[in-house]
């Protein structure tokens, strides 16, 4: 089951769930835990993934916080590289963040501007002078 979109539009699923009965052609009906009573049981096929085993895959629901939007937020742990890119005119500092419900696989490339912004405590204080 997919809870909203990053904004890198990439799905993440939370579960595995038993399939209780088959409904229709295109729709399950699933087994869900009690935390998710709010969510409604019939999902479409497109919105289930076959469970897998992989654990990049699979979000564990204990550290997923979910909203009654039915949406989570994914928090940063830390910043576990850096490195600027550069592009045809300019130069992007770009960092590697950790995100909570990921591994240390799952860890994406950011713009470092935009998490400084948005995230200040990953970036402790200089204590060069300026």
């Amino acid at each position: 089951m997919r809870f909203g979109k990053k904004w890198k539009l990439s799905p993440r699923y939370v579960g595995p769930y038993w399939i209780l009965k088959r409904i229709g052609r295109v729709a399950y009906e699933l087994e869900l835990q009690v935390d998710l009573a709010a969510v409604h049981t019939v999902f479409y096929i497109s919105l289930l993934k076959k469970c897998v085993g992989h654990p990049t895959s699979v979000v564990p629901l204990e550290t997923v916080a979910v909203k009654d939007s039915l949406s989570y937020e994914d928090v940063p742990v830390k910043t576990l590289d850096r490195r600027v890119r550069r592009l045809r005119n300019k130069e992007v500092d770009s960092v590697k963040v950790l995100w909570r419900s990921q591994s240390v696989d799952g860890a994406t490339w950011e713009a470092e501007t935009a998490m400084k912004s948005k995230y200040p405590h990953l970036f402790p204080l200089d204590s060069t002078p300026a």
